[in-house]
């Protein structure tokens, strides 16, 4: 049998686009004489969409897409995920049943499972934690087994397809270490040829070989073995953007796998499966380093979010610090240099090195480069605020306003931002970047309107060790050669906001990297959260 499998960028709340993908791919498969061709979960709708799903009229386009794909199975076999309705059955809201689902077709007609009265099959672990909100939207396996008064493993078959059983399974109906039953228990029982599971999993790092791990073990226990079919993309979710990283993976009974298709890339590919023989693969590949990982999906990301914001032009302002010098150069690797511009915005307070350093890396790039002092405006807002006298219309009210040297820093800050930055932007027709980090983020040593503000602050989770780390793997393995000055590396980290943050003298933030990245990160990050407290403890 040959088997495709599609690494789609889906397009999350336009099924119309992915559905012209979805049917080019099952046009050139036909071509090339495949039998069964594989999409991921979700694939028409998308994933985490939020509000999106309690849109009826969109629901009936991602119906009426299934049927599109459902009409062009002649002469091919498709399996896909979508989202199903049933209008005569409500969910707990009160709103239409939905169902996460995955649908078998074949001869233009969608293969129902047997004992099942649906024709498709239902995710029946539906995660609820981090990004995760299924259950606010979605209708469980579960749920429905114990609606219809049935027991769950009786409802859990694979699809009797002319090409054998296969045993289908949807995202987290893989990972149930956690979980009271395993769908995979029950479907394995019933001898399939072949475990399928589809997938709309978020990049977080590390979690590839987590993945492996997992899916190993169990093509080892059930001794089958396991396609796992991911799909490529971003979703924006308004404050946060989750990149997709594909790295569609078959895993062998011998616990061996071997990564079909690469991370970060839209991509298929055909190979021959054939059930009475072991299938062919390479020993288990070694791990990537985490920065890679992290500089991999850090470009995609930003790429693609550029991409469908219809930005094509980017500001950075330039500090002469690391975190500014490793967004310029990250989006360097993205955009010609003449759609980039850097810009110095020094005050009495910046250093000479600080200010060749942010020089030394424009002129590296070959981009544009500007500098824009902001003393005059931060002392026009100092004599128009400090020592204001402030009344109300009856004068019965007055107050004299003071602006302490702690406010004057955020003036400073603000005004890089909100003044200079957002008229550069506009000026030179695209968006300006915030290069907050998550160190600083944690505790709050950022700027409200200054270094909060931009269109994506694309290192917003990396902790400030990571960001010299990102900036040492740009240095060495894309560009090669020295892009970010070494200076950069090793001057003190500050925000050089007043004579207190003199670089010169070695003065700079109050935060001691990575002594205190690794601290935040152990109650921000940990597994099972620990206070302060706790960690003062132990």
């Amino acid at each position: 049998m040959k088997i495709q499998i599609c690494q789609m960028e889906v397009t999350p709340g336009h099924p119309t686009i992915n559905l012209a993908k979805m049917l080019s791919n099952i046009e050139m498969a036909k071509k090339n004489a495949v039998d069964l061709i594989i999409f991921s979960e979700l694939c028409i709708p998308g994933y985490l969409l939020g509000d999106l799903w309690e849109m009826e009229d969109f629901l009936k386009d991602c119906e009426q897409c299934g049927h599109e794909i459902r009409q062009a199975s002649k002469d091919i076999s498709v399996i896909f995920g979508n989202i199903a309705i049933d209008p005569l059955k409500i969910n707990e809201d009160g709103r239409i049943r939905k169902y996460n689902a995955l649908f078998f077709a074949e001869d233009q007609k969608f293969i129902t499972p047997k004992n099942f009265h649906y024709p498709f099959t239902i995710k029946t672990l539906l995660p609820n934690y981090r990004e995760f909100d299924d259950s606010r939207y979605f209708y469980s396996l579960e749920k429905l087994a114990n609606e219809m008064d049935a027991k769950l493993e009786n409802l859990l078959n694979p699809f009797e397809s002319k090409h054998g059983n296969f045993a289908c399974i949807l995202c987290e109906d893989g990972w149930d270490a956690d979980y009271h039953y395993s769908p995979l228990e029950f479907l394995t029982k019933k001898n399939p040829d072949l475990i399928i599971n589809i997938s709309c999993s978020p990049f977080t790092l590390n979690k590839n070989n987590k993945r492996n791990r997992t899916f190993s073990k169990q093509s080892a226990k059930y001794r089958l073995p396991i396609l796992y079919v991911n799909n490529v993309g971003i979703q924006n979710n308004g404050k946060t953007i989750f990149t997709f990283d594909g790295q569609s993976t078959i895993y062998h009974p011998n616990g061996s796998n071997e990564t079909l298709l690469p991370p970060f890339q839209e991509i298929s590919k055909v190979f021959e499966y054939n059930k009475k023989q072991s299938i062919q693969i390479t020993p288990t590949q070694s791990s990537e380093p985490e920065i890679k990982q992290i500089f991999e999906s850090l470009q995609y990301g930003t790429k693609l979010f550029l991409k469908q914001l219809g930005i094509k032009k980017v500001v950075i302002g330039l500090s002469g610090g690391i975190d500014s010098a490793v967004a310029a150069a990250l989006y360097a690797t993205i955009l010609k240099p003449e759609d980039l511009l850097l810009v110095n915005m020094p005050s009495q307070f910046n250093a000479e090195l600080t200010k060749n350093l942010a020089f030394a890396l424009a002129s590296n790039l070959g981009c544009f480069y500007t500098q824009i002092p902001i003393d005059e405006s931060v002392a026009l807002s100092k004599k128009q605020i400090d020592q204001l006298t402030i009344t109300s219309p009856n004068q019965k009210l007055t107050k004299t306003l003071q602006l302490s040297p702690f406010a004057l820093e955020n003036i400073q800050a603000r005004d890089r931002s909100s003044r200079i930055l957002s008229a550069l932007s506009v000026a030179f027709g695209g968006g300006f970047t915030s290069n907050a980090n998550k160190t600083e983020t944690t505790v709050g040593y950022s700027t409200l309107y200054g270094d909060h503000a931009g269109f994506l602050a694309n290192l917003a989770d990396l902790w400030k060790y990571h960001v010299y780390e990102l900036g040492e793997y740009i240095n060495n393995n894309i560009y090669q050669k020295e892009i970010i000055p070494k200076g950069i590396f090793t001057v003190v980290p500050s925000a050089e906001l007043s004579e207190k943050q003199d670089v010169t003298k070695g003065l700079g933030d109050p935060i001691i990297y990575e002594y205190h990245d690794r601290l935040f990160q152990s109650w921000v990050e940990r597994w099972v959260r620990a206070t302060p407290e706790t960690i003062l403890h132990w």
